[in-house]
């Protein structure tokens, strides 16, 4: 009788256990402490201090505010995740990381009218760029991601792309003949330098200085931040500023991720992104203006194209133009000059 009595007290308290349990877990799900929290994680290829880095964190407190916590993002930088833009890419595709923050190059790989922002010498300044970002060229480009398993959450930049090389200083195309040219993964970057008389060949962004300090390649192209935040000025000679090449960065998240968040939520997290997209244009600004003086400290030999020495590479490089019109598409060419015109 004892041991009747000793298994129907221990089937009870395992019964109330469950049913606490149980009653637990609803209160959970229905409370959204805990199950309605947005985790977010994106990967990207700069240091800590450059300006992206710097957005995206005062983008993390944002969107930790205005949710009330709900919306949760976890940062990782420095290519700690992936080696290339593109496989960061690939990745949020496959969802296998949530977002992430890449060079519009990058992208130009998925799809071919990201080229428009690749011609060389196109945008004379910020301005015009940003006319064109902000318009509608950006939007027109925003338009092609969702069949690539994306969505676009705004374009902060780099900067202008500059050279740099530890052979000769570049002050016309004809100095380009036969230095081996680290280019970006992209098709018109490595015919525009070919085009110059180089020997260019793609390689990943975080493998790139130790290729430069080993004199696998003389020289490569880079905005002002990131050669002074990769420390590439170690590494290289000569910089020419040039303003080749006005680089964006677009943000992006796998579209399955973005559409599972709450449309209330959804809202506040893209009024976010654009903001902080604007706030790391500001800030990479501001960092290559900075920078540029370390940089001379350094030791680095500066010289600067004059406008009549850039208009002689355009010229030059016209036949890039002519040959990708068709491959970018004419619309978006189009949107990009009308930017500049106006």
């Amino acid at each position: 009788m004892k041991l009747i009595k000793i298994v129907k007290i221990l089937s009870f308290s395992l019964l109330l256990a469950i049913f606490l349990t149980a009653c637990s877990s609803g209160e959970s799900t229905s409370g959204g402490d805990t199950s309605d929290k947005v985790v977010l994680k994106i990967t990207h290829a700069v240091p800590e201090e450059h300006a992206s880095n710097l957005a995206l964190l005062d983008f993390k407190e944002k969107l930790a505010e205005k949710t009330d916590g709900k919306i949760e993002l976890q940062i990782f930088p420095n290519a700690q995740l992936y080696a290339s833009d593109r496989e960061a890419v690939e990745a949020t595709q496959l969802g296998n990381i949530d977002m992430t923050m890449v060079a519009t190059p990058t992208l130009a790989s998925f799809e071919p009218a990201f080229m428009v922002f690749d011609l060389p010498f196109l945008f004379p300044s910020r301005d015009e760029a940003h006319k064109a970002l902000d318009g509608g060229l950006g939007d027109k480009l925003d338009e092609l991601l969702p069949d690539q398993k994306l969505v676009g959450l705004g374009y902060g930049e780099n900067g202008f792309r500059q050279y740099t090389n530890n052979v000769r200083p570049i002050k016309e195309p004809s100095d380009f003949e036969g230095l081996k040219f680290r280019v970006i993964e992209n098709k018109l970057y490595q015919d525009a330098f070919d085009l110059m008389g180089a020997n260019s060949s793609p390689l990943a962004f975080g493998e790139t200085y130790s290729a430069l300090q080993q004199n696998t390649f003389d020289g490569m192209d880079s905005p002002i931040s990131l050669i002074y935040s990769m420390k590439f000025y170690e590494v290289q000679k000569y910089l020419t500023i040039g303003d080749q090449t006005y680089a964006p960065l677009i943000t992006v998240i796998n579209k399955e991720k973005f559409d599972s968040i709450p449309a209330d939520l959804q809202e506040i997290f893209v009024a976010e992104a654009k903001a902080m997209s604007k706030l790391q244009r500001e800030l990479a600004f501001q960092q290559d203006t900075e920078k540029l003086e370390v940089l001379k400290e350094a030791g680095i030999e500066v010289n600067v194209l004059s406008k009549e020495d850039k208009q002689k590479f355009r010229e030059h490089l016209q036949p890039i133009y002519d040959e990708y019109t068709d491959k970018i598409g004419k619309e978006y060419m189009d949107l990009a000059v009308e930017a500049v015109d106006e």
